[in-house]
């Protein structure tokens, strides 16, 4: 979506946001140009964004199956499942820029992709919270039902406010953040601190809402002194 400058006439003015917003949109649009530009090439070949979807998925949820065996051998199984999730999650940021870069997109594809995102997510933090039962950690557990629950409102408040033409893309919770947050908890869980980048994400994730809620209200608020 390009912006106008606040001068130009022939639109309404972009929706203000914070010093912090402003920089998590800059490096996510140069993300996006390195990205395009690294798929340039597999642009050519015959593979699609949907394989890359359901790649995608496949990796996170036998991810989530390893986890799941973490009890037999928790450094291999906690970080092999990491490493499966890390490259599940890879996948499904790259099957945007190749749809992208070989204008292979389509309507469906990018319903497939949204929902496979939250399947594969929802997938590995069920395994997570399996763990905490196992070892009888209730308030870990709790944490993570928690992330899960907000995890989901994130990508909805914005699929909602996008339905309705406004921006919900504000606060640092969105997918990127929340896949580095759960892989690094994978890394330290053979130490038994795997509950505490859970908790950061919980809390990320219910104030990335709250963000976005309050964003939209603030346009709300705007259009409609606009329309006065």
């Amino acid at each position: 979506m390009t912006h106008e400058e606040p001068g130009d006439s022939t639109g309404p003015e972009p929706p203000r946001v914070n010093q912090f917003d402003r920089v998590k949109q800059e490096y996510t649009a140069a993300a996006r140009q390195i990205l395009a530009r690294s798929m340039a090439g597999v642009a050519r070949t015959k593979l699609t964004p949907d394989m890359l979807t359901i790649a995608g998925v496949g990796l996170c949820l036998a991810g989530a199956v390893l986890i799941g065996f973490e009890q037999r051998n928790e450094k291999l199984f906690f970080w092999l499942g990491g490493v499966l999730f890390v490259a599940g999650s890879i996948s499904d940021i790259l099957d945007g820029a190749l749809a992208r870069a070989a204008s292979k997109g389509t309507v469906f594809g990018a319903f497939l992709d949204s929902t496979f995102d939250r399947l594969g997510e929802a997938a590995v933090l069920t395994a997570i919270g399996l763990s905490f039962m196992f070892d009888s950690n209730e308030v870990a557990l709790v944490a993570t039902f928690a992330a899960v629950i907000g995890s989901f409102l994130v990508s909805y408040t914005r699929a909602r406010a996008e339905s309705l033409g406004l921006r919900g893309d504000v606060g640092f919770g969105s997918r990127v953040e929340r896949v580095v947050i759960i892989a690094f908890g994978l890394f330290l869980a053979p130490w038994g601190w795997l509950q505490w980048p859970i908790y950061l994400l919980a809390v990320m994730a219910w104030a990335t809402v709250l963000q976005r809620m309050l964003f939209v209200r603030r346009q709300l608020r705007e259009l409609a002194q606009e329309v006065s």
